[in-house]
């Protein structure tokens, strides 16, 4: 019975994926290893969103099969899905798995054999253009062409179950598990291949959703995040069409999830009565993160972003009228090509000026097939790293204000898994509002504790446990 290690790269959605793969993994009957050294198949789940996570992913097949040469490789992600050759020529990799067919993973683990060939199974180099996908000739198996993947869902275990087999490697060890109910994207933003390597957006019906949430709040998880590439474009693509709004409001009727929080969504699909929906419901995190990129309208119509920062603004604002302490969390993009000092400082003054409580912030990287790859005006690398560097330290002085604004207020924790390094007498915790919170006693995961917060710590805060809910399961994670 072969045992089996998962690496995470990326975004929740690609986490997402990771703990469904561990899922079908363990139905069929294989094992978790504690690490990459100890496991039969190593199984890396990659991110392609920039050229610094494709040296990553690239890093870490060297490293496993440096540690663990009698490993079999299995790369699957978006990396994989865009540049199937670039990974199989690396020592150590058995099948390169495009994002389309993630779910015959569990099979070609059964079949990996210390004498695998490099092959590949569902990945192609993925370019904008249709009469640019014929892949080059190549020696080993027949790629694939993309196309529309199932959506897969997974971390469905019983928190006792996790207590006795701990599930390594993947989303299933967190206290908080992440449910994607969208994947790929309709968009094309002239710097993003994520579109290529995803396909177009589609959307799990409602009552998957519905069914997956009801399985999750059974098994006794607490929080529950909802992810998606594009995740505000959920339900467009069904029939009958459904609105994200109505899917929420579904949710919290019709299960006993306790928080729900959702991941990243687009500008334009926070709506007033989006917003309104969060005020009005403690069972929704107050947690809004939605990429921003630039706040120069020149640079915003070249990144072909359907929004100007106005539009952005009046978002914060709304949201900030209605929920003064949320968290309000944006991607920024520095160094997009023809990007002048003026553009960058009217991103600066713009984050400056509005109640942004962290940033995600990232040097422009060249993608191959994208419009902005061919764009005149490449910015040199040390100017990128520059300009980076300084919103990444108006990023800390936003998120350390933020963090000092709550001192003396009382927020609901939900207590996280503690690391085996961590002092065995405290108990890390997650607010609503996003921010790491320590609290001074020893408490089981995933457990809701209201806390009164007393100091700043460093990029956490200290806080004093008001009231211990009732809602625990021992030994959760």
């Amino acid at each position: 019975m072969s045992t089996f290690f998962i690496e995470q790269f990326g975004c929740r959605a690609t986490q997402a994926d990771g703990a469904a793969i561990e899922r079908q993994l363990r139905e069929q009957g294989c094992s978790p290893a504690p690490n990459a050294s100890a496991a039969d198949v190593v199984v890396l789940n990659t991110c392609t969103v920039t050229a610094a996570a494709d040296a990553q992913a690239r890093d870490a097949i060297r490293k496993v099969h440096s540690a663990n040469p009698a490993a079999r490789i299995l790369v699957t992600g978006c990396y994989a899905q865009r540049a199937p050759e670039e990974i199989a020529a690396l020592p150590g990799v058995s099948f390169v798995v495009g994002n389309s067919h993630k779910p015959q993973i569990p099979s070609l683990v059964h079949s990996i054999s210390p004498v695998s060939e490099n092959q590949f199974v569902g990945a192609e180099l993925a370019c904008p253009e249709p009469d640019r996908r014929t892949p080059p000739a190549r020696s080993a198996q027949e790629i694939f062409p993309l196309d529309p993947a199932p959506i897969l869902t997974g971390d469905i275990f019983k928190l006792t179950d996790v207590l006795v087999a701990p599930v390594l490697g993947g989303e299933g060890n967190h206290t908080r598990p992440t449910l994607k109910i969208q994947d790929g994207c309709n968009s094309r933003c002239s710097f993003c291949v994520i579109p290529f390597v995803r396909g177009k957006s589609r959307s799990l019906p409602p009552q998957t959703v519905l069914s997956e949430i009801q399985r999750l709040a059974d098994a006794g998880f607490c929080e529950i995040v909802l992810s998606g590439i594009n995740l505000g474009t959920y339900g467009r693509d069904l029939t009958p069409r459904v609105e994200f709004l109505d899917l929420l409001r579904r949710i919290l009727d019709e299960t006993p999830v306790q928080r729900l929080r959702i991941s990243s969504i687009e500008p334009l699909d926070v709506t007033q009565d989006l917003i309104a929906f969060f005020a009005s419901n403690n069972r929704i995190a107050p947690h809004f993160h939605m990429p921003l990129q630039s706040a120069s309208d020149r640079i915003l119509a070249a990144m072909h972003r359907w929004y100007r920062a106005e539009h952005y603004a009046r978002r914060v604002e709304l949201i900030h009228d209605h929920l003064p302490n949320a968290a309000i969390g944006a991607d920024v993009i520095t160094g997009f090509p023809g990007e002048t000092p003026a553009d960058h400082a009217a991103t600066l003054d713009f984050i400056t000026a509005r109640p942004f409580t962290y940033l995600h912030v990232f040097s422009y990287s060249l993608r191959p097939g994208t419009k902005a790859a061919s764009l005149p005006a490449q910015l040199p690398g040390h100017l990128i790293k520059n300009r980076a560097r300084e919103l990444r330290s108006l990023a800390d002085s936003k998120s350390a204000a933020f963090r000092h604004s709550q001192l003396g207020r009382t927020l609901r924790v939900l207590t996280l898994r503690r690391d085996p390094a961590d002092d065995p007498h405290s108990t890390p915790a997650l607010s609503e509002n996003y921010l790491q919170v320590l609290l001074p006693i020893p408490l089981p995961p995933n457990q809701f504790v209201d806390a009164t917060i007393t100091h700043v710590e460093d990029k956490r805060l200290l806080a004093a446990p008001v009231e211990s809910l009732t809602r625990t399961v021992p030994g959760a994670c």
